[in-house]
């Protein structure tokens, strides 16, 4: 295996943490503060606890991605033992991570090759690239072919949310104020969608039977799947999610759908009560988007 390495934010979420021990990985934790109080993510405080935190949270959260200064440690360090590095970043709508990671491989470039690769989403979705890369770096001498790869399963990777709490979306200006209005008067909730980086309200139904319908029928648009996940807002089993996993095993017999809890640079972006699915399209296959 060549020594490439990887380093991602702490918005990456990975449904098999194993890979750390596994690859040569670095995570640079992002800063969340929630209640005036700082906590490096996964550092200072688990995803999960800082989660808990925002529940009771007075104040919106604020996420600050790795600085240039720390991302360029970051490149130091694994250049000292690897020839070229894989840098994945949380999409550079939702944070600065990306940005800071172009300025941070400008001081190392000359003497490591660094590809900064923009997700265009966060969470497992960063996670799948995290696990992508790891192939790549496994099945390439090449660098450039290795980031190729990376970069090919950026256009193949869709996210699909249920939100029940609409105040961060409010907040965060996800949602015009006149239809989190209207949604609140009326218990219609909302679907995001990653869409080009961006977190996009696509669509509502009215219950959360309906919205399991809904993700169920999001997956099965896709003729096949290379990996697939449930999130969801706790670490223990929620009722969506064991109706997802009922439903998938249904759907497809012999795929395995974990589920995982929303990572906390989610989390503050979309509130702590949201069930999703996140799909990374198998190579060469098509995306049926129900209108043919």
């Amino acid at each position: 295996m060549p020594d490439f390495h990887i380093i991602a934010d702490s918005g990456a979420t990975l449904t098999n943490p194993r890979l750390l021990t596994q690859f040569p990985i670095t995570i640079v934790p992002n800063k969340i503060t929630i209640n005036g109080t700082t906590y490096r993510e996964g550092v200072d405080a688990s995803s999960e606890e800082l989660v808990r935190m925002m529940n009771t949270s007075t104040t919106l959260p604020i996420v600050t991605a790795p600085s240039p200064a720390e991302l360029t440690a970051a490149y130091a360090k694994a250049s000292r033992h690897g020839s070229a590095i894989l840098s994945l970043h949380t999409s550079r709508e939702l944070s600065q991570s990306w940005a800071n990671g172009r300025l941070a491989a400008r001081q190392l470039t000359e003497t490591c090759p660094i590809a900064n690769i923009d997700s265009q989403t966060v969470c497992v979705g960063l996670g799948m690239l995290v696990r992508v890369a790891t192939q790549a770096i496994q099945g390439t001498q090449d660098f450039d072919s290795a980031v190729k790869q990376v970069r090919g399963a950026v256009e193949r990777l869709f996210s699909l949310y249920y939100v029940e709490s609409l105040d961060y979306l409010h907040q965060r200006q996800i949602m015009e104020p006149s239809r989190a209005l209207l949604s609140a008067i009326t218990g219609i909730k909302p679907f995001l969608s990653m869409e080009e980086g961006k977190l996009i309200v696509t669509e509502k139904v009215r219950s959360r039977t309906q919205a399991v319908e809904r993700l169920v029928e999001f997956v099965s648009e896709f003729e096949e799947l290379e990996d697939a996940a449930i999130i969801q807002h706790r670490p223990t089993m929620t009722e969506q999610a064991r109706m997802l996993q009922e439903r998938f095993a249904a759907d497809f017999p012999g795929r395995h759908f974990p589920c995982v809890a929303c990572g906390a640079s989610l989390a503050a972006l979309i509130g702590t009560e949201a069930t999703g699915v996140v799909v990374l399209e198998k190579e060469g296959s098509g995306f049926y988007d129900g209108d043919n």
